[in-house]
């Protein structure tokens, strides 16, 4: 199938661009796929992230989450109001937070890996 040229995973991941060339945005709203790359015309209709990125976000912001609620924990013993009011805020907007670049990443992953639903030859 030759070469794919590809921008780096970072700036297609992070700031959620174009894996192609890595200058159009990727998103047409927060978590909406555009059409197309309005930089390099790449149709976007080939993948699909399904709910791999969710997954990842759960499990990073929670290890994140559980670690620090449990060093506060063992250093402070602050009621569980406290608790409530400090780590409830903290994982939903951590996962708002990590949902995009994660989604553009697979998103991203599978332009580099050609990869797309399963086919028989």
């Amino acid at each position: 199938m030759g070469q794919l040229r590809a921008a780096p995973l970072w700036q297609s991941g992070l700031l959620c661009r174009c894996p192609r060339c890595g200058l159009g945005k990727l998103y047409a709203g927060y978590l909406k796929i555009a059409p197309s790359c309005t930089v390099c015309a790449l149709d976007y209709g080939f993948a699909d992230s399904g709910d791999g990125p969710a997954v990842f976000v759960v499990l990073v912001a929670g290890a994140f989450i559980v670690a620090s609620a449990m060093a506060v924990e063992l250093n402070f013993a602050p009621p569980l109001w406290v608790h409530a009011l400090i780590w409830g805020p903290l994982t939903i907007a951590s996962c708002l937070a990590l949902l995009p670049p994660f989604k553009a990443t697979l998103f991203a992953l599978q332009y580099r890996n050609q990869s797309g639903e399963g086919r028989r030859e």
